[in-house]
């Protein structure tokens, strides 16, 4: 797989800049990021700070027996609550013999292998995270966790955008 940083960031931009809003265009990100890194199975987590949890905003090859395990997660708990706990990407070869403790029992029933889970960062505060996965074992390259860390930025500062208000939205209305 050959990456191109500058690329990938400038059309993800593009495509969040210039796409739907909210969940939508979390899970478009999503998409993008996992077809960027060869990657099969991911999610997009929210920092909620009324209630300390990361709330899913995004899923692709997620079973749904896990959805209400990974709806919310608490900080500090799992690869996801230690990535946002820690501001530093949390990774892990093979989930499926993990014995560390960073992986959860419920992550093997993703049947994935290599994955990380990365800060989603705006103006230098975690606002989530983004984890991505390989069914095969996998250790991601400091290039690829690089590139993760500049795309996870910029879901960052959409998601930022996303959650604000629309200023005068009844002047554009139509109808």
């Amino acid at each position: 797989m050959h990456l191109v940083p500058d690329s990938s960031i400038r059309e993800l931009e593009a495509r969040l800049s210039h796409g739907e809003a909210g969940n939508t265009g979390l899970q478009r990100a999503l998409e993008f990021v996992l077809e960027q890194l060869g990657c099969v199975a991911g999610t997009i987590h929210s920092f909620e700070a009324k209630s300390s949890m990361l709330c899913l905003r995004a899923r692709r090859n997620i079973p749904d027996a896990l959805l209400p395990r990974i709806q919310q997660i608490p900080v500090g708990k799992g690869m996801a609550g230690l990535a946002a706990e820690r501001g530093e990407p949390v990774q892990v070869c093979n989930l499926q013999t993990d014995t560390s403790g960073v992986a959860k029992p419920g992550a093997k029933e993703t049947g994935m292998e290599g994955s990380i889970a990365l800060p989603i960062r705006f103006e230098g505060r975690v606002t989530g995270v983004l984890g991505v996965a390989k069914p095969t074992i996998y250790e991601f390259k400091k290039e690829e966790i690089a590139l993760l860390m500049d795309l996870a930025e910029v879901i960052g500062k959409f998601m930022t955008a996303a959650n604000r208000p629309a200023a005068n939205t009844e002047r554009h209305a139509h109808g």
